[in-house]
């Protein structure tokens, strides 16, 4: 089961893909956003598909992909949080989660061009799982509790601009993560329940050719330690957006280049599909 938001920017319709089949969820919900979440809309849509309550979106395959959550309250992002690549950043592994956040208003479509400012000239790119909380998570008890706040799983490309983030930081690496369009989401939200999350393979291309390939077993918080340890200190709320982190592979390691016009970057996570974006630098 996988859900959707489908057509142009600021009219999504929210859609559940089931069997190779797309329906319409209007009559359950007017958008996949925090109220869905907070009103068990997986369970609902689950149980509204077994009851075959839902009508085919005949139109779905001609409607461009939008990020599949809307207008989260937050956008909670995790750094250095692969063993190898904080090893390719020279830096040692972080003994607790390193936090930044990014505006929800960068979030994008999985296919959406990518357009960079002429100053934007050190874009990175950064394939993460990305988790979307199901349930207000607040001082969560343990890890194995954080678990129980996942309503599911999301495809995100962190994308990054460099000297931003670091070399004209003023120390605050949100700085270089903020332009629009920064975190292409999708193509579907993932029900927590049909994923795992401590074994899937990431990859990322550039014009075709492989720049990340690992796995989230090589992540040093998994997705549990980062909701317990960060809900300590903050509340999330059902819909908010956590990226857990990318593996080595980025422009950062001094092993590529950085994004430049008419680049197609590339994303993908086993089961939670792939994203394709072209750069164009305007002027």
């Amino acid at each position: 089961m996988e859900l959707l938001r489908l057509g142009p920017i600021g009219h999504e319709i929210p859609v559940v893909r089931n069997d190779d089949v797309h329906y319409d969820l209007r009559p359950l919900t007017t958008d996949i956003d925090g109220e869905f979440f907070a009103d068990d809309g997986v369970t609902r849509v689950r149980a509204a598909l077994d009851e075959g309550g839902l009508e085919p979106l005949n139109e779905a395959q001609t409607l461009r992909i939008g990020a599949p959550i809307a207008q989260p309250s937050a956008v909670v992002c995790v750094g250095m949080n692969y063993a190898a690549h904080a090893k390719e950043a020279g830096g040692e592994p972080p003994e607790r989660p390193v936090v930044f956040f990014k505006m929800p208003s960068t979030i994008a479509g999985p296919y959406d061009r990518l357009e960079l400012p002429p100053y934007a000239t050190k874009a990175d790119w950064e394939v993460e799982l990305g988790l979307v909380i199901g349930t207000r998570a607040f001082r969560v008890a343990s890890a194995k509790e954080a678990y129980s706040h996942v309503a599911g799983y999301v495809l995100a490309n962190d994308l990054s601009e460099r000297r931003f983030q670091i070399e004209e930081s003023g120390g605050q690496w949100s700085k270089g993560k903020n332009l629009p369009g920064f975190t292409p989401l999708g193509p579907w939200i993932r029900p927590a329940a049909e994923v795992d999350p401590g074994s899937l393979r990431l990859r990322s291309w550039v014009n075709g050719q492989v720049r990340q390939d690992s796995s989230t077993s090589d992540l040093i918080f998994d997705v549990g330690q980062i909701i317990h340890q960060l809900s300590q200190t903050m509340p999330f709320e059902p819909g908010d957006v956590i990226l857990t982190g990318t593996p080595q592979g980025v422009a950062l390691s001094g092993k590529f280049p950085f994004l430049a016009d008419d680049d197609l970057v590339e994303v993908e996570i086993d089961g939670l599909g792939r994203h394709r974006q072209v750069v164009t630098v305007t002027q």
